[in-house]
């Protein structure tokens, strides 16, 4: 699951260790996991499409699957893999603030409306004021929950945050009458909004843009070898283009992504309607030159820090952006937004 967070920090030595000479390389590894966004990597793989873009550009790239989404970016970190899939904040939080710098390299959607809060008994979100509200701590639930209160002028303060696991939190909802409040992903939101007297007090349709999925990209790799952006991007938007069509080519890829992910067709389908996908390069590049992105990361940089996840001052680690803007230490940039290979897929010079 894409939402869990890692606890246990990385050995510093682990995440800086050096990486083989990048110029002399021309074979990389891509770590992915299940998710609604990230599904077409696997696919990709499977039909040949990473092959073909690879072999173009003189390359070969290895597509793995992580069962854990937590193990899949401790791996990257620790330089097994070359590129893995995360979320915006976990890029921040983990390889960045462990010494790894990394590129966003491809934006391929943002929750909206697949992360929610629930409540058996709350009809309004200021009615949770004093509650105990469950959620996998220190995720983005945790952040949307956050984002929820200041909406209607509270803060965590003003509620206890309890610890629960995405595997056992709707279990719990169900079962349990102390469990009343939740805050979860889906498919998890859809069930748990399903059940007899539950509501959905809000959802991250309210906060559009905030929480994003990307493939991240060590940049040494993609300064040595320019070409393993160009192939990562163009397996994705070829990808994109039949994935989108509302013809049995498209239907036949998205029900194999559904069945690699445990769901069926409509389920699958139900989930990329609360996922705002950037089907065309020429949408991920307005959202990625956007200074909605810097304004979205400098909330996120803030919430992490006063969570303690930024190991130190808020201004320890730099993002990078398009228009050159640096949040954080311009001189310990690891976090970059570059769309250049993007900007190349949307002029048709891949």
């Amino acid at each position: 699951m894409r939402r869990r967070r890692l606890l246990a920090s990385l050995a510093a030595s682990a995440a800086m260790r050096p990486a083989l000479a990048a110029a002399a390389r021309s074979e990389f590894r891509i770590a992915w996991s299940i998710y609604v966004g990230w599904m077409p990597w696997g696919w990709a793989a499977e039909q040949g499409i990473v092959d073909k873009w690879a072999d173009r550009y003189g390359l070969k790239i290895e597509v793995v699957q992580i069962n854990d989404y937590v193990e899949s970016i401790n791996l990257y970190t620790s330089g097994t893999f070359d590129g893995c899939t995360m979320t915006n904040m976990d890029a921040l939080t983990i390889p960045a603030v462990g010494g790894v710098d990394s590129t966003a390299l491809v934006i391929g959607d943002f929750s909206n409306g697949n992360d929610g809060i629930v409540s058996k008994t709350a009809r309004d979100l200021a009615a949770l004021k004093g509650e105990r509200i469950h959620l996998v701590e220190l995720s983005v639930s945790h952040y949307l929950l956050a984002r929820a209160l200041e909406s209607v002028g509270l803060s965590e303060r003003d509620v206890t945050v309890v610890n629960t696991s995405d595997a056992d939190i709707l279990g719990l909802f169900r079962a349990s009458p102390e469990v009343r409040h939740i805050v979860t992903w889906n498919p998890l939101l859809a069930e748990a909004a399903a059940l007899p007297g539950a509501r959905k007090l809000f959802d991250s349709a309210r906060i559009p843009g905030e929480i994003i999925d990307l493939l991240v990209v060590r940049s040494e790799a993609l300064a040595a070898r320019p070409e393993l952006g160009k192939a990562l991007v163009g397996a994705w938007y070829e990808t994109m283009a039949i994935m989108r069509r509302d013809d049995e080519r498209g239907r036949a890829a998205r029900r194999a992504m559904a069945a690699a992910s445990g769901t069926d067709l409509p389920g699958f389908d139900a989930q990329l309607a609360t996922t705002r996908m950037f089907w065309e390069p020429a949408e991920a590049l307005a959202f990625a030159t956007s200074s909605d992105l810097v304004r979205t990361m400098d909330r996120v940089r803030r919430f992490a820090h006063d969570k303690g996840l930024l190991g130190g001052a808020l201004d320890g680690v730099g993002i990078a952006f398009a228009d050159g803007t640096v949040l954080g230490a311009r001189a310990n940039v690891k976090l970059r937004f570059d769309p250049s290979w993007t900007a190349l897929a949307a002029e048709g010079r891949l």
